[in-house]
């Protein structure tokens, strides 16, 4: 391969972490501003890395939200269920279900800036 197309690529892909990254934080303050507590609950179970991503992005983020383990928790395994969820996170925003993390689905329900 020659060298130029591997710095070529390199070079893409650098770009493409600090774009995602870029989104990722402007996300984050638009959400700290305008959630309120309860707007969120993420139904989670406890081998989820995407439940740990979310929640990591939650924290660094200081959005509020609630979680429930449904391996820890009956009425929680109980709400997933009656949700018809097929994997988690599933999350709950102002009554409306989300299946995985989902940032620009969740921000739309809450009112967000419409996509483009």
């Amino acid at each position: 391969m020659p060298r130029s197309l591997i710095i070529l690529v390199a070079v893409v892909g650098l770009a493409s972490w600090a774009w995602r990254d870029h989104v990722a934080q402007q996300d984050g303050r638009w959400f700290a501003q305008h959630v309120k507590p309860g707007d969120i609950r993420m139904i989670s179970s406890e081998t989820c890395p995407w439940c740990l991503a979310a929640r990591r992005w939650f924290q660094d983020n200081g959005v509020p939200y609630s979680e429930c383990v449904i391996e820890r928790d009956t009425r929680c395994a109980a709400d997933y269920a009656a949700l018809g969820a097929v994997g988690t996170p599933t999350f709950v925003v102002r009554g409306q279900r989300v299946i995985g993390f989902d940032r620009l689905r969740i921000m739309n329900l809450l009112g967000g800036p419409a996509p483009g």
